[in-house]
């Protein structure tokens, strides 16, 4: 009987000891974040021309632009605008899915509001860029808090027309 209880007691430490060896299971993958949403009132704007576009987004027929994409027909290059905070970096700083980039601003204070008005240059082929037209969203960047700017779905396709003109 003695002989049993210390197998018994043998099983329970080996059983013990194999349970406080196993290595925990990894936590699950973070899941993908999911697309911004459309703001009310606010949208991706297209304008052509036979020579030039713009692409830009804020309030229809406003001054209030948050982004402004601009390029000749074929260029491969977009002229970048954006508004930013007083004492804002001169920089444009892009997201898009993750894809990051900093682009190198000239900086002015503005004359629609207490910030600065930054502008830059980029080429088309950027991978900012080329994930803004997979996925259809476009983010800056300030102070340390990213503004997404999604295209409402009457929108959406012209942000591929838009690359399509500047080449």
């Amino acid at each position: 009987m003695r002989v049993l209880a210390l197998v018994a007691l043998t099983g329970l430490a080996l059983a013990a000891t194999a349970c406080a060896t196993v290595e925990p299971a990894p936590p699950p993958s973070p899941a993908v974040a999911a697309a911004p949403t459309p703001v009310e009132g606010y949208d991706w704007f297209f304008h052509q021309d036979a020579a030039a576009a713009r692409l830009a987004y804020g309030l229809e027929a406003s001054d209030d632009l948050r982004l402004g994409l601009d390029c000749d027909r074929a260029s491969g290059r977009l002229s970048l605008s954006a508004t930013g905070p007083k004492g804002a970096a001169p920089e444009i700083h892009l997201e898009s899915g993750g894809e990051t980039e900093r682009f190198a601003a000239r900086s002015e204070p503005s004359e629609l509001h207490d910030g600065v008005f930054l502008t830059a240059e980029a080429d088309t082929d950027a991978p900012v860029f080329q994930r803004f037209r997979r996925i259809g969203w476009l983010a800056i960047w300030q102070d340390g808090a990213r503004q997404a700017y999604a295209p409402h779905p009457q929108s959406a396709p012209d942000i591929e027309k838009f690359f399509a003109f500047c080449g």
